[in-house]
């Protein structure tokens, strides 16, 4: 896909929820919700503002999919996220019904810049599933990146 292509451009937003959420005073991370070709829905992580270590963007996302969404929308949906998803956030975006998952930041990138005790990929996790889910990434690495510089050492978390 090109540079300008839709996949980059829903994971700039994304990107740029993950500011949003780092100048709220969380975790720096975001997610929107396309359905043919169009955003439906977005989320920022909001683990501090809410005081729920689960209340990540992503499975804020899925929460308000499965709330708004028919289950035949979540099953043409993609999540695009600024970064790979936990484990936690891949079970609830598989049990909810999403099939196809776009990404920026690797999860090894995190774990560099944040500390990491419990990484398991998000291609490991999907490829046991009974369903197939595609997923996509990383993409914009240096541009999803940015907003980690000088957070989680200064976050103390």
């Amino acid at each position: 896909m090109s540079h300008d292509g839709p996949d980059h451009a829903f994971l700039r937003e994304a990107i740029g929820l993950s500011h949003e959420a780092r100048a709220a005073g969380n975790h720096p991370f975001g997610a929107v919700l396309v359905v043919d070709d169009a955003v439906v829905l977005r989320a920022r992580n909001t683990v501090h503002t809410d005081r729920d270590p689960t209340a990540h963007a992503e499975t804020n996302l899925v929460a308000e999919a499965v709330r708004c969404l028919s289950p035949e929308q979540i099953a043409r949906s993609v999540l695009y996220t600024s970064c790979e998803p936990c484990a936690m956030c891949v079970g609830k975006m598989y049990w909810a019904g999403i099939r196809s998952l776009v990404y920026a930041l690797p999860s090894g990138e995190l774990a560099t810049l944040a500390g990491g005790s419990f990484l398991v990929p998000c291609r490991d996790l999907f490829a046991r599933a009974k369903d197939r889910v595609t997923v996509t990434g990383p993409l914009l690495v240096d541009e999803a990146r940015a907003v980690h510089i000088g957070y989680w050492s200064r976050s103390g978390v």
